[in-house]
């Protein structure tokens, strides 16, 4: 059975489950702002940095105090684009999936701190506490095989429908990568092919009769942890 102990090695072009919980089981997004910022964050660690434009836009003269400033930090922060691929999500009340490809050696310890970290430091200065947010630092599981990693995208895909039948799916659209494997939203920071290009845009073929049918568990028993 694959390690989930987030302190093993990750190899490169190496598919992974990445996932973790609030600390005993708390909530970590409490209101479309969490979810939104963290899907920002997500978007520009994964996204390239234009280092052209932000110089420019740091030495214009019109530019004021604030702006540079925020170009400043721009600059400093750490990017990750080419060396993880994001090809699945979703976000819940009390946990997070994550389904990535690491481009190269070590990149998921550093992704995963830095989002966190930053994560963290957000929602404890936006509630006013402080300490531990999440139950551990990550869980890692490694994908052997192209029918786990489908398989594991409609797990993570069908997250939502645990919640409130009012409310999943939703939820479902708005905080998973759902959309964008069904050509409903175009998001460059998400790469779908590897997992729909064994799928045929409509019918039973289709990633959404996929979707639709029930998750086999039994199948993915190495590569997810049940009671999130």
């Amino acid at each position: 059975m694959p390690s989930r102990n987030s302190q093993k090695t990750y190899f490169k072009n190496g598919y992974y489950h990445l996932y973790n919980r609030g600390v005993e089981k708390r909530i970590i997004f409490s209101d479309p702002q969490d979810y939104s910022v963290f899907i920002g964050y997500l978007k520009e660690y994964l996204s390239p940095k234009n280092l052209d434009e932000l110089y420019k836009k740091l030495a214009d003269k019109n530019s004021n105090w604030a702006e540079k400033e925020k170009i400043l930090r721009s600059l400093r922060m750490n990017n990750f684009y080419q060396e993880i691929e994001l090809l699945s999500y979703c976000l819940m009340p009390n946990h997070f999936h994550l389904l990535i490809k690491q481009r190269s050696e070590k990149a998921i310890d550093s992704f995963l701190n830095s989002l966190l970290t930053r994560y963290v430091m957000y929602f404890n200065k936006k509630n006013q506490r402080v300490g531990h947010l999440f139950q551990d630092v990550y869980k890692g599981v490694v994908v052997t095989s192209e029918g786990q990693l489908a398989h594991l995208s409609r797990y993570i895909h069908r997250n939502p429908l645990s919640l409130d039948k009012e409310l999943s799916r939703k939820h479902q659209r708005a905080y998973t990568s759902l959309p964008e494997y069904l050509n409903e939203r175009k998001t460059d920071w998400i790469k779908t092919d590897d997992v729909i290009s064994t799928f045929s845009q409509t019918g039973k073929n289709s990633y959404q009769s996929f979707v639709n049918e029930f998750d086999d568990l039994e199948f993915l028993k190495d590569l997810i942890i049940e009671n999130l």
